[in-house]
């Protein structure tokens, strides 16, 4: 009986002392093209670090399918468990980020978009338009917020305290549950 508590310990303390590698992903026509700077992902970089995350990886991609795609696949395969992406979350026709991570993840996490939303809503009535999501692509939680720095800094602080079992679980790791 002992041995079997001391084994769910165990688990439970792998998953809460693991170092989290971070990607963080900009995706933007604009700032791609150097036409502006990034302003999402420094300020994505800064929180993850004020956390205690290792950013592993930063890219800025144009709103293209394919791109984003490689992108993640890259990150993940880099050995980033939370990838988070910036940008591309919202209803033009150039905003494309939900579609390029749902053709690839294994599974969607509803709660994760259900709760920046809610949360944002509180904020703004416009929270309504994003289709902010979560999902496992390979081993890796990836997290789609907004493109708007504040937005995405807000959204990442509402899911903040279910990301590290996130993140062990897509990385197959034991835990407590």
């Amino acid at each position: 009986m002992i041995a079997a508590a001391e084994k769910r310990g165990a688990h439970r303390d792998a998953a809460t002392s693991m170092q989290i590698q971070v990607g963080i992903i900009t995706i933007s026509d604009r700032a791609s093209a150097g036409d502006y700077d990034d302003l999402g992902g420094p300020a994505l970089r800064q929180v993850a670090q004020k956390i205690g995350w290792h950013v592993l990886a930063e890219a800025i991609v144009p709103d293209e399918i394919g791109q984003i795609q490689e992108t993640i696949r890259s990150f993940a395969r880099q050995g980033c468990g939370l990838i988070l992406t910036t940008g591309g979350t919202g209803i033009s026709p150039r905003d494309v980020t939900p579609e390029a991570i749902r053709a690839m993840m294994r599974v969607e996490l509803p709660g994760f978009g259900e709760v920046m939303r809610a949360e944002s809503m509180k904020i703004t009535p416009n929270a309504i338009l994003s289709r902010n999501l979560a999902a496992v692509v390979d081993q890796a939680l990836v997290i789609a917020l907004p493109g708007k720095p504040s937005g995405a800094v807000e959204c990442l602080s509402f899911v903040q305290g279910a990301i590290r079992h996130g993140v062990a679980l897509a990385q197959r790791m034991p835990t407590s549950c």
